[in-house]
């Protein structure tokens, strides 16, 4: 009996290790693969894969194959999740709406994360009451002809807007609270193009509807 060891795979291209995960993907008859379903059939090994392209999801989203679990989401997205779902719905969120609305992520991962959805809530609503940055140091610069601030508002600053206006159009008071397919968005009163400022004061909630209709008026307009 004669002992060998293994290759060491350092010197495998990528898409040889690429085109492994789905050949073992195909074998399994699905677009998901589990870290253990490539260890047991394989020709490397999975952990030389996840050192490889930085983590076993990363090489899944490589190879062209779903991503399965996420282990770690950064809180910033969990909680701009949560702003994401408070948003389509035009009200607070209840852990169930999780698995209704489109969340990208469940409530055991929120439970997890930060001990019950309860407290989940708690972080989101600080995360959301924060100052933004950027708009706190250019309000003094607003009064300028050219604005100092990005054009799109940020996450933060689009919920402060839409729960001001208690998250229903401000010109026709659709809400995805009262009725189901209308979409929110965020838009300049004085527009970005002519020196308007993405400041909280400076900004309304439309629904698609009117939104589309400021568009048409603007575009005539001109």
């Amino acid at each position: 009996m004669s002992f060998e060891l293994d290759s060491l795979h350092r010197d495998v291209p990528d898409v040889d290790l690429l085109a492994d995960i789905q050949r073992v993907a195909s074998q399994r008859g699905g677009a998901k693969l589990t870290w253990r379903a490539y260890s047991e059939a394989g020709s490397y090994g999975a952990e030389t894969i996840r050192k490889r392209f930085g983590s076993w999801n990363a090489a899944l989203s490589r190879a062209g194959l779903a991503v399965g679990k996420r282990w770690r989401v950064p809180e910033v997205e969990l909680l701009e999740n949560i702003g994401e779902v408070w948003t389509r719905l035009g009200r607070q969120p209840r852990r169930d709406d999780l698995a209704k609305h489109s969340s990208r992520f469940s409530g055991p991962t929120y439970e997890q994360r930060f001990g019950s959805w309860r407290r989940a809530l708690e972080a989101f609503v600080a995360f959301a009451n924060e100052n933004d940055p950027i708009h706190q140091a250019t309000r003094d610069r607003a009064a300028s002809s050219r604005p100092s601030t990005p054009r799109q508002p940020s996450l933060r600053l689009r919920f402060k807007v839409m729960r001001r206006d208690n998250f229903a159009c401000s010109r026709c008071g659709a809400s995805p609270a009262r009725r189901i397919g209308v979409e929110l968005h965020v838009d300049h009163v004085v527009p970005w193009s002519k020196g308007g400022e993405t400041l909280l004061d400076n900004l309304a909630t439309l629904c698609s509807k009117c939104n589309l209709g400021k568009s048409d008026l603007r575009s005539h307009e001109a």
